[in-house]
């Protein structure tokens, strides 16, 4: 069976504990081979918010300024990142073919390169500037997906809920995966129509 090569970009923004989520689960299968960018910005709020060493997860971490790893090439067939989170300065660059750094030249292979990119944008409120980076990064190929987490499954914990949107982004690199309640399923069915009733 192949694996995915997958890129996890870490931005700038709050939200690293997204970021350390995802990285659980796919610690956890031998389906994708995942490679570590982080931003600047990325690497600080990770120490803050998080405080850990990402190399324990045992992926390739490369540096921001690290041209020589394999995905900042299209040649290296990388077709799958997600940025997790993503500031909208990142979003903004990106969107604007800025490749300054690793995470930017990374995301600008997976456009060039049609393969899939997820932008969990990490921003609020968004600005009108903000809204047209968004809407330049979707129309070249982009997935603006806001970590916005959802609430209709009563996550019992913060892990939980960072996995609700964890679920969605692993739906969008095509990763089978159980980590939330899918909509339509019976309890949850039923706790909608009992929310109707009340």
């Amino acid at each position: 069976m192949s694996r995915m090569k997958l890129v996890v970009g870490i931005g700038g923004a709050s939200g690293a504990p997204y970021a350390r989520r995802l990285l659980d689960h796919l610690a956890a299968r031998d389906d994708v081979e995942p490679a570590i960018v982080f931003s600047v910005n990325g690497r600080q709020v990770w120490a803050q918010e998080i405080g850990t060493d990402p190399r324990s997860y045992g992926f390739p971490v490369y540096g921001h300024r690290d041209f020589h790893a394999p995905f900042a090439s299209g040649s290296a067939l990388y077709r799958h990142m997600v940025i997790v989170p993503c500031s909208a300065s990142g979003m903004a660059r990106i969107a604007h073919g800025v490749s300054d750094d690793l995470l930017g030249r990374a995301a600008e292979v997976m456009l060039k390169e049609r393969g899939k990119l997820v932008l969990c944008v990490r921003e609020t409120p968004l600005s009108q500037v903000h809204l047209r980076a968004a809407l330049l990064a979707a129309e070249a190929g982009a997935v603006v997906m806001p970590a916005a987490p959802s609430f209709y499954t009563h996550p019992a914990s913060i892990e939980d809920l960072l996995d609700t949107v964890v679920a969605r982004i692993l739906d969008h690199l095509g990763l089978e995966n159980d980590l939330m309640q899918r909509w339509g399923s019976a309890p949850a069915r039923l706790r909608a129509i009992e929310g109707e009733r009340s």
